[in-house]
């Protein structure tokens, strides 16, 4: 499978050191608060694509996170990030800190930049009143051309930088074809933090895309990346980890939380990651409720199940089976995200409940299995007279029945119905009305 963007539109990468105000720039264009913003260096750690529009020309805008030079392990792998995502820009919006002044980042961010050769912009931000404009010549020395005063945080110059940007990839917008990919499956990684989502995301999409690093809460927002699969695209989603609300601080962790959320109601299909060396936990558990009132299809991954013992391994899977039984059929693949093992039955997993929750049955036929199915075993003191699919996505039936029916009853229509059909792991949705003539 391919690992190249989808590119339907004009690329904008914002890039810089870190805590120079990139996210608050990004929120700016985008007109709403969907990059974390923090004062504490470094909240920002992957890319990050965001739609965004001025005058009627769209473009895709990419937030990053800083560049430090030397630091950290993890400090090491974000700056890599960053200059990964210089290979898909149309144009590039180099910020800095006109209170802070040239640094050494500063110079070190600034010849990559020159290096990868693409269009760039110098956009000195903090530039919050007059007395703070004199203070952007400085910024000359980097050799990326004229500074563009603005501030990010009241808005002050981003209309004229906007302009500018607009101007530039005018030429790549038209030659853009127009593509929404609204038909593209979505698919979100979550689950609890530190359980190998980026990795498994990583592993999917076939290149080092979020941020891989053993600590607790490094993925803050929610990634969007298409993948070309032999049966088509495929939109993934990868997430921060859900805490339980009594473990999520305020801030950055909260956000992220909330992004997560976001993730499971835009979603068709989630995977539900879970650390097979602690198998099916409480807080496992509240997620996978979640997921089951998002709607979504699911498919169950058991990753590092290579470390499991094999005298623990029935333990573990009989515990999923007992937490997890409301989601019903949904498939558990055993899976080592970081050596791949297992990780080739995900895609055609996730295929089948893409058909399944896209699909539409005839009312002939419908109307059918419910006969059958009450012949087999009518409903106690009623009758289902006939039945409908009102929506897909996922399927979803309503029952015109003389009388109420009881849950026992609706779940044997609901297993009856998904083996006749075919439907797989989908969620099914059974609405009852009482009435009809027929």
């Amino acid at each position: 499978m391919s690992n190249e963007r989808a590119q339907t539109k004009p690329v904008v990468v914002v890039v810089g050191r870190p805590n120079v105000g990139k996210s608050s720039l990004i929120n700016r264009v985008v007109g709403r608060r969907i990059a974390v913003v923090e004062e504490e260096p470094g909240v920002t750690r992957d890319r990050k694509v965001f739609d965004a529009e001025w005058n009627g020309v769209e473009f895709a805008i990419v937030d990053t996170g800083g560049w430090l030079a030397g630091g950290s392990e993890l400090d090491q792998h974000v700056s890599r990030q960053s200059v990964r995502a210089l290979d898909d820009a149309d144009l590039v919006l180099f910020v800095v800190d006109t209170q802070t002044g040239v640094t050494g980042e500063d110079l070190e961010a600034a010849r990559l930049v020159k290096r990868a050769g693409r269009p760039v912009l110098l956009v000195t931000n903090k530039v919050d009143d007059q007395r703070h404009e004199n203070l952007v010549w400085e910024f000359l020395t980097l050799g990326l051309g004229d500074p563009w005063l603005v501030s990010a945080q009241h808005g002050r110059g981003t209309g004229d930088l906007l302009d500018e940007v607009t101007r530039r990839i005018a030429d790549v917008a038209e030659e853009v074809e127009d593509d929404d990919g609204d038909d593209t499956p979505r698919i979100a990684i979550v689950g609890r933090p530190n359980v190998g989502k980026s990795t498994l995301f990583n592993r999917l999409i076939g290149e080092e895309r979020s941020v891989v690093f053993d600590m607790p809460g490094t993925t803050r927002d929610a990634i969007d990346t298409v993948v070309e699969t032999e049966d088509g695209p495929l939109c993934f989603i990868d997430t921060a980890g859900m805490r339980r609300r009594a473990r999520t601080e305020r801030g950055s962790e909260q956000h992220s939380v909330l992004r997560a959320l976001e993730a499971l109601e835009r979603a068709d299909l989630a995977v539900l990651v879970i650390d097979a060396t602690e198998g099916a936990t409480h807080q496992d558990q509240r997620l996978a409720e979640r997921i089951a009132v998002s709607g979504c299809a699911t498919v169950v991954c058991l990753n590092k199940w290579d470390l499991v013992d094999k005298e623990q391994r029935e333990d573990i899977l009989a515990g999923v089976g007992d937490r997890l039984a409301f989601l019903g059929t949904a498939p558990v693949l055993k899976i080592s995200a970081l050596s791949g093992m297992g990780v080739h039955k995900l895609l055609p997993a996730l295929r089948a409940s893409v058909d399944s929750y896209h699909q539409r049955v005839p009312t002939g036929s419908l109307n059918r299995a419910i006969r059958d199915l009450q012949q087999a075993h009518p409903a106690p003191g009623a009758k289902i007279r006939y039945a409908v699919q009102g929506a897909i996505d996922p399927p979803t039936f309503t029952l015109f029945a003389s009388h109420e029916l009881p849950t026992t009853y609706l779940r044997y229509v609901e297993r009856s119905l998904r083996e006749r059909f075919d439907l797989g792991a989908t969620p099914i949705k059974l609405r009852v009305r009482l009435g009809g003539g027929r």
